[in-house]
Formats: structure tokens, C-alpha cells, sequence
């Protein structure tokens, strides 16, 4: 499957971090375009050096040297979305021949108008659900080694529930 991540799951670390263990476990071909890179390091620089985020980008554009979809004029100008500034998500989608967008924005993104290019909007909560269960062992295991990274006192689903992927934290209690 073909997933475009919207900027709002790429900023949060954990949430851009999981996203792309899936996709190194193979259960998805990740892709943005240069507008949701901008917006989701723009939002990152806020807490985090410019130079630290920069290399981020850097490092996911080297790992995933085609998720970059470059939008050809005029490609948003016949999309509409209840945000207008979220059709250059879709133009990505349309262009990169994705089969989802993912994003915690569901309300943006309605369902039979994304339909309509054969597009399916997904919270990352249930598409990352859906990624353990296609490759449990290689997500069980990067699950583990950011949550341990984040907390040594707090549980896991605590930890999931507030990056909110709750139904994530409970699947990942039940089996860590």
C-alpha cells in the first residue's frame, strides 16, 4: 500500500517514528510532498534546533529516496477539501497513486471525497493497529525501543494514549 502522511503525523516524533518503522518492516511505501516537509519541520522548530530537524528530514528523505511526489502545476486547483489549505495532501495522494492519506485530521479528509480517486483517509491510531498485525515482531520490537527510550515509569499504553494512539496502547499491553 501507498500512504501519504500528512504533516501533523509527521511532526510528532513518536507518532513519524512508528509511521515509518511500519514502513521499513514493508507493511507501506511512505510519501509526502515538499509542502507537507515544509509544514511539518516548520511546526518542529518551534521546540526543537532548526539543524536537529533539518537533519530529520535529511535522514528521511535518504532512507526513502522516492517518497518525495513532486506536484505538477495546477494539480490542487480542481480539489476540494473542507480545509483548502489540505488539497496539496490530496494532489500528493492523487499523484503519488496513494491508496491512503494518513492523518489525525479524519474531518479534513472526508471519506467519499477521497473516495472518488479510490483514496482511503486513515486516523494513525487503527493504520498503525492494522501494522502490528500484518508484521507484529519487527513493530513489537521498534514499539519497545521507543517506548523505553521515552519512559522508564510510565506504561506503554499510558504512553500511546497520550500521542493519541490509544487503541494502539492497549493491543501493545496486552502483548509486551
Amino acid at each position: 500500500m501507498r500512504a501519504v502522511l500528512d504533516a501533523c503525523v509527521l511532526y510528532p516524533t513518536l507518532t513519524r517514528g512508528l509511521l515509518l518503522d511500519a514502513a521499513a518492516a514493508g507493511v507501506f511505501t511512505p510519501l509526502w510532498s515538499p509542502r507537507i516537509t515544509f509544514e511539518w519541520t516548520n511546526a518542529a522548530t518551534r521546540e526543537t534546533p532548526a539543524a536537529l530537524v533539518a537533519a530529520e528530514a535529511a535522514a528521511l528523505a535518504a532512507r526513502w529516496p522516492g517518497a518525495e511526489i513532486a506536484l505538477p502545476e495546477g494539480a490542487e486547483d480542481a480539489l476540494s477539501l473542507p480545509d483548502p489549505d489540505d488539497t496539496h495532501v490530496l494532489a500528493a495522494a492523487i499523484e503519488g497513486r496513494a491508496e491512503a492519506i494518513v492523518t489525525f485530521n479524519l474531518r479534513d479528509f472526508p471519506g467519499r471525497t477521497l473516495a472518488r480517486h479510490g483514496i482511503q483517509p486513515w486516523h494513525p491510531d487503527p493504520f498503525l493497529l492494522a501494522a502490528l498485525g500484518e508484521a507484529q515482531a519487527p513493530m513489537l520490537a521498534a514499539l519497545r525501543t521507543r517506548l523505553d527510550a521515552l519512559s522508564a515509569t510510565d506504561t506503554p499504553r499510558a504512553i500511546l494514549k497520550r500521542a493519541r494512539l490509544p487503541r494502539l496502547g492497549k493491543a501493545v499491553a496486552a502483548l509486551l
